[in-house]
């Protein structure tokens, strides 16, 4: 009998919606010339880009010279952060949290490195940042602020709006303005990002998050916002990302927000079901289970759920093993033996964090899902607990 495959590492990548695949084959073989040649074949690909420019644009709103193609989130932000920076030409303060993505957090540890002071905001219980401790980092010299809008981990909304109401009367007391970026991969696709709601100078997305290809990512820039290229050898994406778009991808990122932007309600609404079915099984059954940032506002799609008495990774394994695909932590971070950054700011105990493990929900997940999962999960749990001293010391 063939072993059911279940996909619960949505957080890390989805599968590309069939729509979407059917809307990037036009540009493999039939409109595949440069956007930056002159003949009918390149105005053909151009002319795709600029709609899609367009279409991400109105889904944000935005206009569509605020929005530039990039490879990937990553990428995003840090075009955002040193592309800003180097516009900037004088060394000063950040602010940032400590639970942020990688690709934030390296960047800010780099930056440390060459001479800027970084500050990294903590996290309440649920993975929340406090507004007030955002208002006491404030110092004269601050020019940058890059604060997640939902953690990828635990899934905490991050107070994005409020953080940024605050700092537009910050500016209106100070002669140089301090910018503010967020990186709203997780919560593309999965909430309405209005832009100018946000109030953010600078918003990055990934397109793979939200059922759209690999290797394409969207940087949102203000209208009147300064950024000088990180990269350099062509005037691709008004100067700012050199290199030859990727037209299909560009397409295929463009439909698939559309089509996540269309199904925001009804999705979430299948996907929390999903989710409280999972942790309640899980909770009622499994001793020693603690949801992680269960107390606050989170993106429908992440469960974060602590096994107490054995390693994360060791659970990851058995459940691949049964045909069930789940995560530790974030991808990039895959690999790491470290507890949990994420959960470590949470103040989660190290030995509930060592054995945390991420479910991550997508659009094409099931019931019949879940009840596999609860199926097979309490032995697997019982099993590895059956090998831990202090378990059985415990018992």
């Amino acid at each position: 009998m063939k072993q059911r495959k279940v996909y619960l590492d949505n957080s890390s990548t989805t599968a590309v919606a069939p729509e979407v695949i059917k809307e990037m084959r036009t540009y493999f073989r039939d409109i595949y010339g440069n956007p930056s040649s002159f003949h009918f074949f390149g105005r053909q690909a151009k002319t795709a880009i600029d709609n899609s420019r367009a279409k991400v644009a109105e889904l944000l709103n935005a206009s569509p010279e605020e929005i530039l193609f990039t490879g990937c989130g990553t990428e995003s932000d840090n075009i955002a952060i040193f592309g800003l920076l180097n516009a900037y030409g004088k060394k000063g303060h950040i602010i940032t949290t400590r639970i942020e993505h990688h690709a934030v957090l390296y960047s800010c540890k780099h930056l440390e490195k060459i001479g800027y002071e970084v500050t990294y905001l903590g996290v309440d219980k649920d993975g929340v940042v406090s507004v007030e401790d955002f208002r006491k980092a404030v110092k004269e010299d601050t020019v940058f602020v890059s604060i997640m809008h939902a953690n990828n981990e635990v899934g905490a909304i991050q107070p994005i709006e409020i953080i940024a109401n605050e700092l537009k009367k910050i500016n209106e007391t100070r002669k140089s303005k301090i910018y503010f970026h967020t990186d709203a991969v997780q919560t593309a696709g999965k909430l309405r990002l209005d832009v100018k709601k946000l109030g953010v100078d600078m918003l990055a997305m990934s397109a793979h998050k939200f059922n759209g290809p690999k290797g394409i990512g969207v940087l949102y820039v203000k209208k009147g916002v300064k950024i000088s290229p990180i990269t350099f050898g062509g005037h691709h994406e008004n100067g700012l990302r050199p290199g030859t778009e990727n037209t299909a991808s560009i397409v295929g990122c463009a439909k698939a927000l559309e089509i996540s932007n269309a199904a925001i309600e009804n999705n979430e609404k299948h996907i929390l079901c999903l989710k409280e079915k999972l942790k309640k099984g899980i909770l009622e059954v499994i001793p020693e289970a603690t949801a992680n940032g269960s107390g606050a506002r989170a993106v429908s799609n992440i469960l974060n759920i602590s096994f107490n008495y054995i390693e994360g990774e060791a659970l990851l394994l058995m459940l691949d093993m049964k045909g069930i695909a789940v995560s530790t932590g974030s991808a990039c971070a895959s690999g790491s033996s470290e507890p949990s950054h994420v959960l470590s700011s949470m103040r989660v105990d190290p030995v509930a964090a060592q054995g945390a493990i991420r479910f991550s929900f997508g659009r094409y997940n099931t019931e019949e899902d879940v009840e596999y999962v609860l199926k097979v999960l309490p032995k697997i749990v019982s099993d590895l607990r059956s090998m831990s001293p202090v378990w059985n010391q415990k018992r």
